[in-house]
């Protein structure tokens, strides 16, 4: 089993915040599952097959610490999205996917 973590921090001038809400914005929820695949594919190699299980159990905020945990197992991967705010722990989200590795061709495109 492969475990890594890493920080995600979305800048206040990201252009999907606008939107997601006026006035009060918050990070799109597929923002964070995109920056999940995206360190999957530089770490790992990998390619998402399907999501299997995506929970998201609260917001966050631009400019937000974030710390992520990824696990994969095989074709199973596993992350938790958490941030850290006034010393309390929060889990910002979690889920499951099925991966599979990326092939040699689609690396060279």
């Amino acid at each position: 089993m492969n475990r890594f973590e890493f920080d995600i921090c979305v800048p206040a001038a990201h252009p999907a915040l606008p939107g997601h809400f006026p006035g009060q914005p918050i990070v799109p929820g597929v923002l964070l599952i995109d920056h999940v695949l995206a360190k999957m594919l530089q770490l790992e190699g990998l390619e998402l097959i399907r999501l299997k299980h995506v929970k998201f159990s609260s917001v966050l905020l631009p400019e937000e610490r974030a710390q992520v945990v990824c696990e994969v197992d095989g074709e199973q991967a596993t992350f938790l999205v958490s941030s850290t705010q006034q010393s309390t722990n929060k889990i910002v989200a979690s889920g499951k996917m099925l991966m599979r590795m990326k092939s040699n061709e689609s690396l060279d495109s």
